[in-house]
């Protein structure tokens, strides 16, 4: 199932949302086939005491197999790995449930270990190095674990420039709030400066008096 979004903060986005890969449920498959297929060859054979047994153990090996499959394919419908613009969440469990979530910003190191045969089938391990207390987390049967791992820095490098962007305009503001306002002149000084500047030859006589008339209407 998707990750829940009433579990999401707000203006939180969905960058992945990932189930584990099918290999997580195929060692209960396999099981649950053999099982069967036992179980069906013993219900093809002639009636003896031998096949009887065999029967009756094939019956409680397929129900055992059965159980199995449906707890790991529970498991596998619960189980989500997130990464949002903001952390890394994991989150698992049918009816108790547990969880690990990572901010983005904390996050030292992503890596991850593919053997030869989880990379023709597209799964492998994720490790996330972080400044958190649990030091690093490991994630098994993840989907595609390179192009996760490129998301993630992707996403926290997208997540840093919009610190930086945030922090630039607030240091901006601030330094804006504490330069000193322009002064500001009272209607006579104006006038006293408009005849200073009239007693210097840098305005005209009748300039003067245009000025001083609407200075004086603002009064």
């Amino acid at each position: 199932m998707p990750f829940p979004k009433e579990l999401l903060s707000q203006d939180e986005k969905v960058a992945l949302d990932l189930r584990p890969h099918w290999w997580y449920i195929a060692p209960a498959a396999a099981y649950l086939a053999i099982a069967a297929i036992v179980g069906i060859l013993a219900l093809a054979g002639d009636e003896n005491a031998f096949l009887n047994a065999l029967k009756f153990l094939a019956g409680i090996a397929v129900l055992i197999t059965l159980a199995n499959f449906a707890i790991r394919y529970a498991k596998w419908q619960t189980t989500n790995f997130v990464v949002t613009d903001e952390r890394v969440i994991s989150r698992s469990g049918v009816v108790a449930k547990k969880g690990i979530e990572i901010p983005l910003d904390r996050i030292n190191t992503v890596f991850f270990h593919q053997s030869f045969f989880e990379r023709l089938i597209g799964a492998g391990d994720l490790g996330i190095e972080s400044a958190g207390e649990g030091g690093r987390e490991n994630f098994s049967d993840v989907r595609k674990p390179a192009l996760v791992q490129q998301e993630i820095y992707r996403q926290k490098e997208i997540l840093e420039g919009a610190q930086h962007s945030r922090l630039g305009a607030s240091i901006a503001a601030s330094i804006q709030q504490a330069q000193p306002a322009a002064p500001t002149f009272s209607i006579p000084d104006q006038i006293e400066q408009l005849d200073r500047l009239r007693k210097s030859g840098a305005l005209t006589e009748d300039e003067f008096q245009l000025k001083k008339a609407e200075l004086l209407r603002r009064l």
